[in-house]
Formats: C-alpha cells, structure tokens, sequence
C-alpha cells in the first residue's frame, strides 16, 4: 500500500504524507495523463490492468483501490 501512495504522490505532484484513501483527486492534477501513469503504476505493483475510463471517473484513492480490487477477483 505505501509504495501506491508514493506513486500517487508523485503522480499528483505531492507530498506523499497528504495521500490517503480519502484524498480527492479532483483537487490535484488528475487528468488524462495522470490517469494513465497510475494504470501503469497499479499494472507494476499490484498486476492488475484498469479500464481507463473507469480509472477516470474515480474521485477519491479509495475508488482506486476499489477498481484494483475487483479486478483481482
């Protein structure tokens, strides 16, 4: 989970300490490209691969982690 939240916050273009599941993505630089670069991140860490327009529509980290989830089942 740490090495998510340190992709995320480098991701975001922020401190690693204000990534949480509850983080608001809407209130960082996510966008198409840091949609893409956190498919790329979520494929190296945990070996899933995302739909990006599902990716995308996720508002907060836990949404993330929710979609990563489900696609492990």
């Amino acid at each position: 989970m740490n090495e998510f939240f340190e992709g995320m916050a480098e991701i975001l273009e922020i401190d690693t300490d204000k990534v949480s599941p509850e983080l608001n993505l809407a209130d960082y630089a996510w966008d198409s490209l840091s949609v893409v670069s956190t498919m790329a991140l979520v494929d190296d860490i945990y070996n899933v691969m995302l739909d990006g327009q599902s990716l995308a529509k996720c508002e907060r980290i836990a949404d993330i982690l929710a979609l990563v989830e489900s696609k492990k089942e």
